[in-house]
């Protein structure tokens, strides 16, 4: 077999860290508990910014814990909605300690679909914030099942005997703690978590996760990724995906301090405010601040100084002089000004794009997951990485290449296969999902096809479901393609699509994209703009295989409708 070039973009001396693995979220609150005035979150109210210590955190989730057991919720299924927060967190940490199944559920769904997902589940209480007091009331009235509403922020004219504020569980649980009351063991092994999947391909399904799933993901990326206690982050992703909370629970775990951000809109001056040294992103987020860089440097007229300054720095950090967060000083100071690394996951990150940020002085971890393993797989290692790769299995899971054929790149390419720790319990009330979601002999399918190196390094390719055929029998994945046209900087997304010739049988690969109208003269015609676009997709076809290449050129006018993870949902690009 031909090897893959061992290009590493970052190898240096491992420092020694210690951090503590925990077994179960038992122990963590006991870890919390021992850091006492440490801060756990700075997070916004208003215009103003306050702190939770840990020892703070730890007594509150213990107090919610006591106030469910006391209600007789303990072991029972209880939803969370609401904008990240503090008490969001605390509530899926004492929900899940007091022996109950958390239900994380998405902010940006339909009233009607939070009440058919609450009766599918048969969730007997939510905790909720207070954008959701308006919609939670319907739910009030439509499910008697539903006994206790919580609310973070009550709406202060409402009055009803299934409301129960925030405040007044804590309360009845400190009274239940002064009468002895402590955090009990439970089974980590039992179902724990109940989450539904984001449906990029259409369908949702529920996937059911134990204690132990997401403290083996948890303790996986602590070994993995170079946090320190010094560390400071930003919650950006919404926690009901289990990618931003395995890394929560792992930040705490480290005893990080987390800034939280409360809307897009406002994340630049939270940035700014948190001066975070860690950002967990996913690739679109990456881009458009990739993006935005160059963007900012070509409007001052300092984009060719840039991009003199990167080989500049690489050459020096050879030689043993690392300037680089001087040289890019205004580049950093955009983004608080500390930043020195970012864990990114959900789809593969453009290599070059990877290894400019690494110019600037900015690590990125490239992790690898899907939520029905919690949603951890692999983690491009701090101290060792290749370019292109999502890095090793984690230590929690094993992973296989199966159904393998020859590729392009000289490793055979097949469907990547997990077991492991780190795998669900299964999907809730769907047999034919989980008939089709392992193999006879216990491995996960994931869908996701790759190859893997000699040293167990996973290169993704793309999604099975999403390969198009040509007439002549060829696979191609189209995420593979989109990777290259996200080098255009005059393209803000797009999505490869399989286009039916004139003649019906021929297959006709089509970019559907769309523009960065920002770096056109105002007024510019689209007309101009689709032969800008399509001259620079002309010049990349020469890069890649022939039956690879880009035929047609479709724009949009505009963004591609995305799941609350950001990802384009492609079974919507018609």
């Amino acid at each position: 077999m031909a090897s893959v070039p061992k290009e590493v973009i970052m190898n240096v001396k491992k420092n020694e860290r210690i951090f503590p693995k925990v077994a179960c979220f038992k122990d963590l609150i006991a870890i919390c508990s021992e850091r006492g005035e440490k801060a756990a979150f700075t997070y916004p109210i208003k215009k103003e910014f306050k702190t939770l210590s840990y020892g703070d955190f730890a007594k509150k989730v213990t107090a919610i814990a006591a106030g469910l057991t006391k209600l007789g919720l303990n072991g029972k299924r209880i939803a969370v909605i609401g904008e990240t927060s503090p008490e969001w967190v605390a509530s899926y940490f004492a929900t899940i300690v007091s022996g109950g199944v958390i239900v994380p559920m998405d902010k940006e769904l339909a009233i009607e679909e939070i009440e058919g997902f609450l009766a599918g589940v048969e969730a007997e209480a939510i905790f909720y914030s207070g954008s959701f007091n308006e919609k939670i009331k319907n739910a009030i009235e439509n499910h008697p099942s539903l006994c206790t509403f919580i609310p973070f922020n009550p709406a202060a004219e409402e009055e009803n005997e299934k409301l129960l504020p925030i405040d007044s569980l804590i309360a009845l649980g400190e009274a239940e703690i002064e009468q002895g009351y402590t955090l009990p063991d439970r089974n980590s092994k039992d179902l724990a978590v109940m989450l539904f999947t984001s449906g990029t391909t259409g369908t949702s399904k529920c996937v059911m996760l134990c204690e132990n799933n997401i403290i083996a993901t948890s303790n996986a990326a602590c070994e993995s990724v170079n946090f320190s206690d010094q560390d400071r982050t930003l919650s950006v992703l919404p926690l009901h995906h289990t990618y931003e909370m395995t890394i929560m629970v792992a930040s705490l775990t480290y005893g990080i301090h987390v800034g939280i951000n409360d809307s897009l809109r406002n994340l630049m001056r939270n940035i700014n405010e948190i001066k975070p040294t860690a950002l967990v992103l996913v690739p679109l987020f990456v881009n458009t601040i990739y993006k935005r860089i160059w963007d900012s440097a070509k409007k001052k007229g300092k984009d060719k100084l840039l991009r003199r300054m990167i080989p500049l720095s690489n050459a020096m950090k050879k030689m043993g002089i690392d300037m680089r967060r001087k040289l890019f000083k205004s580049v950093l100071e955009a983004f608080g000004g500390e930043l020195c690394k970012i864990i990114c996951g959900g789809a593969p990150l453009n290599p070059e794009m990877v290894k400019n940020f690494y110019s600037f002085g900015i690590q990125i971890c490239e992790g690898y997951g899907i939520t029905e393993c919690s949603p951890l797989i692999s983690v491009s290692p701090y101290f060792k990485q290749k370019r292109g790769s999502v890095g090793p299995a984690v230590p929690c899971c094993e992973a296989r290449i199966a159904d393998a054929a020859p590729g392009d790149k000289g490793y055979d390419e097949g469907e990547i296969q997990v077991k492991g720790e780190n795998v669900m319990l299964g999907y809730y009330n769907n047999d034919e999902a989980n008939a089709g979601a392992f193999t006879e002999d216990g491995w996960y399918r994931t869908g996701d096809v790759g190859y893997m190196d000699e040293e167990g390094y996973i290169y993704i390719t793309g999604r099975l479901k999403s390969v198009i055929v040509l007439e002549n029998g060829k696979n191609v994945f189209p995420e593979e393609i989109e990777e290259y046209l996200e080098e255009i900087e005059e393209i803000a997304e797009c999505v490869v699509v399989g286009r039916k010739g004139e003649d019906g049988e021929t297959v006709n690969l089509t970019a559907v994209v769309y523009p960065n109208r920002e770096l056109f003269p105002e007024g510019t015609a689209d007309e101009e703009i689709h032969k800008a676009i399509y001259a620079k997709i002309q010049a990349l076809n020469k890069k890649i295989a022939s039956f690879k290449k880009i035929k047609d050129l479709e724009l949009r006018t505009e963004e591609f409708e995305k799941t609350t993870s950001r990802k384009i949902k492609r079974h919507l690009v018609k």
